[in-house]
């Protein structure tokens, strides 16, 4: 049964809201674009082509089949989509049909997807979620602006084989968080001319104003892979996603209004997620060695929605053993790698903890990236070791135009590695300012246990400026305490971008002072005052029918020490073609000076003596289209490397598809250094199998071989989600070592079986 929101619902009182041609909204809300679309028509449109959406209750839950048979689609579609790419502006292609509904429970985004190609013509290869194949499959998304801040947003999209995938992006797209995983459900079915997609996104795993009455974001969009076409329902100019059209739903403040939408109260946002975990390890490099020693334990998270838009978390005894291991890499600088996080305590409100004030941009190479305050796999490991988490707190959310975010955990101490009980404590403050601008504040404290060894607190303020459509300004301001620890403990960075589509520069300037030292955050270089600068110019030309557009880049990196001398001086520039079929090739040239003021042990057989070093190099890639069976990128790199020769040999994002439940993801690494104290080759070779036997139920084995730490180690995770939030995990993992007579000779293995379930009230 179908029926239209009705002001002021139940027993509100109607104080809090105003109406618009009938429509209930809070008071105080201006919406951005035109005004509701009145009963039985679901949306409108201004001359400027925004678009107002309004949300239809329904008084009974659809059944989620994806068979679009129930009463609310026979009220008019949503349609009328616009392309980013190949055509900007142009209509869409291919027809599509929305409908956006609610009731206590869900917010419901259904679609029709029509198509005139076959069905053996979709792009539809991947069903695991998040999987790194399904944004080059046929999709359609939603993202939700739950704030109407038109900044932050949810984005849900699928294929037609039902996968999901969900990210959450921060100031529009500055910060995008991969790995939230909230609880959400997603049917596709098959008709006459296309697919159909319904959605069920719960109210519980969305963070929105207090009130009944609500006035959100909204985008809807379309990918088309076999046309590498992206469209949109409120349209994004190519100018807005240089070089990125599917990126559009990053762009927050683009996206239409939707409006009707009447949430429930916060006092049931109340979710339990105890787990059991049973493991049998063995280990033979710990002393004394241990053979299928067996273990069981438990643990649970407390999630408490304090206000519809504050959200608290509790965790007990945290165990992250389902999480899959880290991806090994080449590392050929005298600087430290970052591997990301992948633990989900972790995840929720991620973005609202970066800091910098960045708007964009890598700001150059060398090993002078700017410096991460908070990082947290600085919490719970220890040089790879998982170290036990006894508990922690997390409040996270957003009250007015103020984003907040606190973080408290206590670790436990690992006495094998030396690691003491330590406390961990995070404060951080942004606040909304102008359209899509903002200031913060952040605070940071590690404090180990043992009395008299102090703490080591990080404090710091930043900014970011966007400005029209594609100027944007950041800068921040920051120092740490260490005891004992003398010297300049400052750090601060300015930075500005003009980013469009055609043409474009960035500048920034870093300084890090030799006692800097943010012991939450990760720090690849100390010591130094870079200034970086790049440039680029990426024509579309019409007349050449197989290119899509051309790019021309130049980069130039000036790093300096603390005593004025020059360190590293690099200057790049690239050359790259993307075809119309999405294949990339591309040449990048680099001349890089290097002075060493300490010996460089790049390789147990070679270590580099201090000195001023010139060289250059050359890289050839070519990547191949992600819509394709196989694809992946392959690139050849020749030339000098400080006072010798580097030949090096790369595949990346590699993808087989066997079947699309089947699929294969191998990448390589090889590189030959030659240098006069010595020789040698570093080897990273990885492969990655993937089988899903539903989008809930999936197997993927990770095997891995890397001559610098002489290891070939094997992770097989079997993934069940029986019940939306409540998973299933086996987990096996086994590394050897691939030196001495009995190679590869057992180092360890386990076998871990977790399972959790969630509850919620």
């Amino acid at each position: 049964m179908l029926g239209w929101p009705r002001a002021g619902a139940g027993a509100q009182d109607t104080s809090e809201f105003v109406t618009n041609r009938g429509m209930a909204l809070p008071r105080g809300v201006v919406i951005d674009g035109p005004p509701p679309p009145l009963p039985p028509a679901t949306m409108s449109r201004d001359a400027d082509n925004r678009v107002t959406v309004r949300a239809l209750r329904v008084s009974v839950p659809l059944a989620l089949d994806g068979r679009l048979d129930e009463a609310v689609y026979a009220a008019p579609p949503i349609t009328g989509f616009f392309q980013a790419a190949p055509d900007e502006g142009e209509p869409a292609t291919e027809e599509t049909e929305a409908w956006v509904s609610f009731d206590e429970e869900n917010v419901y985004v259904s679609a029709r997807v029509w198509d005139s190609a076959p069905e053996s013509e979709w792009i539809a290869n991947e069903m695991r979620r998040n999987g790194t194949s399904l944004p080059n499959n046929d999709s359609f998304g939603v993202v939700l602006d739950t704030f109407y801040d038109r900044r932050n947003g949810y984005f849900f999209y699928t294929n037609a084989l039902g996968a999901r995938a969900d990210r959450y992006f921060t100031d529009e797209g500055n910060s995008t968080n991969r790995d939230l995983l909230p609880v959400w459900n997603v049917r596709t079915g098959r008709f006459d001319g296309g697919w159909t997609v319904e959605m069920a996104i719960p109210f519980r795993s969305l963070r929105y104003e207090p009130g009944a009455a609500q006035v959100w974001g909204i985008q809807l969009r379309r990918g088309i892979r076999r046309k590498n076409e992206w469209a949109f329902l409120s349209p994004v100019p190519i100018s807005a996603v240089p070089g990125r059209p599917q990126s559009g739903t990053r762009r927050v403040s683009l996206a239409g209004t939707l409006v009707g939408i009447e949430a429930p109260p916060a006092a049931r946002n109340l979710e339990l997620l105890p787990y059991g975990i049973y493991a049998l390890t063995t280990d033979r490099t710990s002393d004394p060695q241990v053979s299928n020693d067996s273990a069981t334990d438990w643990g649970i998270d407390l999630k408490f929605g304090i206000t519809e838009s504050v959200t608290a978390d509790l965790t007990y005894n945290t165990d992250f053993a389902q999480v899959e291991v880290d991806e090994q890499q080449v590392n050929l600088t005298r600087f430290p790698l970052l591997f990301p996080e992948k633990r989900q305590f972790f995840q929720e409100g991620r973005g609202i903890f970066d800091f910098g004030g960045t708007v964009g941009g890598s700001g150059g190479g060398g090993g002078g990236g700017t410096p991460t305050l908070f990082f947290s796999r600085r919490i719970g490991l220890q040089s790879g070791q998982p170290v036990p988490i006894q508990g922690g707190l997390r409040v996270t959310g957003k009250i007015g135009r103020f984003n907040v975010g606190g973080l408290n955990v206590q670790t436990d101490d690992l006495g094998s590695l030396g690691v003491e009980a330590t406390n961990f404590t995070v404060v951080r403050v942004k606040r909304d300012l102008l359209r899509r601008s903002r200031i913060g504040a952040l605070f940071a404290r590690r404090s180990v246990s043992t009395v008299g060894e102090g703490s080591n607190e990080t404090y710091g303020v930043d900014a970011a400026f966007s400005l029209y459509d594609n100027v944007d300004f950041g800068a921040y301001w920051s120092r740490t305490h260490t005891p004992g620890l003398e010297g300049d403990d400052h750090s601060y960075q300015a930075q500005f971008n003009y980013n469009p589509d055609r043409y474009g520069f960035q500048v920034s300037h870093l300084l890090v002072g030799d006692s800097f030292n943010p012991e939450v955050g990760f720090l690849r270089r100390d010591d130094f005052r870079r200034t970086f600068a790049a440039a680029y110019f990426s024509p579309r030309p019409a007349s050449i029918q197989v290119v899509r557009q051309f790019a021309l880049r130049a980069d130039f990196n000036y790093i300096e020490n603390g005593s004025g001398f020059v360190e590293t001086r690099e200057a790049r520039s690239s050359f790259s073609t993307e075809f119309e079929n999405s294949d990339i090739f591309s040449v990048d040239m680099a001349s890089t000076y290097e002075r060493l003021v300490q010996p460089f042990e790049i390789h147990t057989y070679a270590t580099i003596p201090p000195g001023r070093y010139e060289f250059t190099d050359v890289t050839l890639g070519y990547l191949l289209g992600g819509q394709r069976r196989a694809s992946g990128r392959l690139s050849i790199q020749l030339g000098e490397f400080f006072d010798g020769n580097l030949r090096s040999l790369g595949f990346s994002a590699g993808r087989i598809e066997v079947m699309p439940q089947f699929s294969l993801e191998p990448s390589a690494s090889v590189n030959r250094v030659e240098l006069p104290q010595g020789s040698f080759t570093t080897t990273v070779l990885r492969a990655r199998a993937n089988y899903s036997f539903t989008p809930r139920m999936f197997v993927s084995g990770l095997f891995q071989y890397s001559s610098g730490t002489e290891t070939l180690s094997t992770n097989l995770r079997l993934r069940w989600e029986y019940s939306p939030g409540s998973e299933l995990f086996i987990v096996y993992t086994d590394e050897r070592t691939t030196v001495g007579p009995r190679s590869p000779a057992l180092a360890n293995h386990a076998l871990v079986v977790k399972f959790n379930h969630l509850l919620r009230f």
